[in-house]
């Protein structure tokens, strides 16, 4: 997934007048401002009550649903293999979010604040803060790369992370 494609993904779906928020490593990339590494997929968290609108605007492009595991995510596929992992919240009132997780009893949340905005090639995209990237990444085992953007996150921002 180039940065190329991604700010088209983006841009469909801001035509449709959807909510998303880039996370993931391109989320990351968005934060520090420019492309530390190739990614794999586009990781895009949406509402989930405008999920319907997300479908048919990525159906339109070519993308084609390749997993489900919904209500947690589910991943939409272009037959040239670009992939963008899709994960719904519920919004509060208060501006904070919701995710399914495998334990029904333990959601993954998302305070307010953690709705930032980051650039991809200059671009303004919304995308989730550092500290929700590291609140993501932990609790598995790391790989490589999980390893390289938390790198990049100590590195920009100071935060500290479990790995």
């Amino acid at each position: 997934m180039t940065a190329d494609d991604v700010l088209t993904v983006l841009a469909l779906l801001h035509r449709t007048e959807v909510d998303v928020w880039v996370g993931g490593g391109w989320g990351i990339d968005a934060l520090i401002g420019e492309q530390t590494r190739d990614h794999r997929d586009l990781d895009l968290m949406h509402r989930q009550d405008q999920e319907a609108a997300v479908l048919t605007a990525l159906a339109a492009a070519g993308f084609v649903e390749s997993l489900n595991w919904r209500p947690i995510r589910f991943v939409m596929k272009s037959s040239d293999g670009r992939e963008i992992d899709l994960h719904p919240l519920v919004f509060s009132d208060d501006g904070s979010a919701a995710q399914a997780s495998p334990d029904p009893q333990c959601p993954f949340t998302y305070p307010s604040s953690c709705f930032v905005t980051g650039t991809i090639q200059g671009t303004p995209v919304p995308c989730l803060s550092a500290e929700q990237q590291v609140y993501f990444h932990q609790g598995y085992e790391p790989t490589e790369r999980d390893r390289q953007d938390m790198a990049q996150l100590r590195r920009v921002f100071g935060v500290a992370t479990h790995f």
